[in-house]
């Protein structure tokens, strides 16, 4: 996972939490949550929906979960003029979205842009978007990402992925240690190389999150937390009712944001969604003086995964372990504005078991030192885990689903979802918007996975 940070780092983020809506129906007080935010954003703050409202519950549009998708597809149509609710059973960024790395970006948009190149790079000029023109403090930066090579095979291998990568415009290159050093201090010198990926960076993720749902808000949207959804019905005349543990809410359009829990939800609309929850862990030093200035990553498991992913009919690709055994290590790490240097990798499809494994933890520290050899003295301060929505077939599930009248699903971004699901909620915003799919939600369509249950 590249993506996974601290979830108890909502306690930093008050300020703007206060102003997301708690658990009370109805539309927020428009003229609070307009305050100290860019005329850009103010001047979209009025409601034109189109759906008849014959109470606060009854919606346009109604998006089931408050990770960062979500909340960008709630932003997205407010903007439009939509008439949203969103809601999230916890609070706002507490589940993955608020749990990872907060790792961003790729290699650039390339010559020939596909799916992957337009949620990362297009994530990418969302968050310049939300931090520099609208003025949320997502501690958002460009910082590039160094990826350790530890063998030969590795080396030959990402000498030919950078050279073809480059060829079709992308923004990559291949560095000695010398010149890792020279951008990375503390990077092992005794490698053999590293590729330099300059268009990737970091965000806080707690903080990004509750911007986009806080950005929704002064947009128009509705935001209720402390909302479980227990049923959904359809209705006879068309669109939904999604009753929670106390409130009942009806929609025309019903939006599926709800990450790892789209198996789950699925059920309640009678439809079989193949994602699988995947265990993601993190780790923690006490808080240090800078030190680490990229995001970091290792080699060893995106070259084997090329030689052999390990998917089969019960497992998505890409984990690091299956049936309980480990069979690969996967790296991820930066370090954090308040001086924590964190690190993880493990990706483990256990069902909803989210506890994290202390063993596991260690695997990773043993990686994270090959590559920042200071952390083998720094001692772990704290550990945390999330799960991840892994779609069967390794691809985002985006767009309609064609086997129910108005409904979408956002999901199936796996490790990526942080730095992916700010463009991939403006692509299912825009696709609700427009009726009509961009060609790039071809490579998404749930229609290719998402059966009858």
């Amino acid at each position: 996972m590249t993506d996974h940070d601290n979830s108890s780092s909502n306690r930093n983020h008050s300020d703007l939490s206060a102003s997301v809506e708690k658990a009370s129906p109805g539309a927020p007080d428009r003229r609070r949550v307009l305050i100290g935010i860019g005329a850009l954003a103010a001047a979209s703050a009025a409601p034109r929906g189109v759906f008849a409202q014959s109470n606060a519950n009854d919606t346009d549009v109604l998006i089931i979960g408050g990770g960062i998708a979500g909340a960008s597809t709630a932003f997205h149509l407010a903007e439009q003029g939509r008439d949203v609710i969103l809601l999230e059973r916890g609070e706002i960024a507490s589940e993955a979205s608020g749990q990872n790395m907060g790792g961003l970006g790729g290699n650039g948009w390339g010559n020939n842009p596909d799916l992957l190149s337009y949620l990362t790079a297009g994530g990418v000029e969302i968050f310049k978007r939300m931090q520099i023109e609208l003025g949320y403090d997502m501690e958002f930066r460009l910082s590039g990402t160094l990826t350790a090579i530890h063998t030969d095979e590795q080396f030959e291998h990402f000498q030919d992925r950078v050279s073809s990568l480059r060829a079709q415009g992308y923004d990559l290159e291949l560095l000695t240690p010398r010149e890792a050093r020279a951008i990375e201090p503390e990077a092992n010198g005794e490698l053999l190389g590293y590729q330099y990926s300059t268009q990737r960076g970091q965000a806080d993720p707690v903080k990004s999150t509750r911007a986009f749902a806080h950005a929704a808000q002064v947009a128009g949207a509705t935001i209720n937390t402390g909302q479980n959804v227990t049923a959904i019905t359809a209705l006879s005349a068309g669109g939904y009712a999604v009753r929670t543990g106390s409130e009942e809410y009806r929609c025309q359009t019903l939006v599926l944001a709800t990450g790892a829990w789209c198996g789950p939800v699925g059920e309640m609309l009678g439809i079989k969604v193949p994602i699988v929850p995947v265990r993601g862990q993190m780790w923690a030093t006490e808080v240090q003086p800078p030190r680490v200035f990229n995001t970091i990553g290792s080699a060893e498991s995106s070259f084997s995964w090329s030689q052999n992913n390990g998917a089969d009919v019960s497992h998505p690709p890409n984990l690091t372990h299956k049936n309980r055994q480990r069979f690969i290590r996967h790296l991820y790490g930066r370090q954090r504005k308040n001086g924590e240097i964190i690190f993880g990798g493990d990706r483990e499809s256990l069902g909803y078991v989210s506890e994290p494994d202390r063993a596991g933890i260690e695997v990773n520290r043993g990686h994270a030192a090959e590559v920042i050899p200071l952390v083998a003295s720094l001692p772990i301060s704290r550990i945390w885990s999330g799960l991840m929505p892994f779609s069967l077939d390794g691809a985002p599930i985006i767009g309609k689903i064609s086997l129910r009248e108005n409904l979408f699903i956002v999901s199936g971004l796996a490790s990526s979802g942080f730095g992916r699901g700010p463009m991939a909620g403006k692509l299912t915003a825009d696709y609700i918007r427009t009726g009509h799919m961009t060609h790039v939600l071809a490579e998404s369509n749930p229609d290719r996975c998402i059966t009858e249950a």
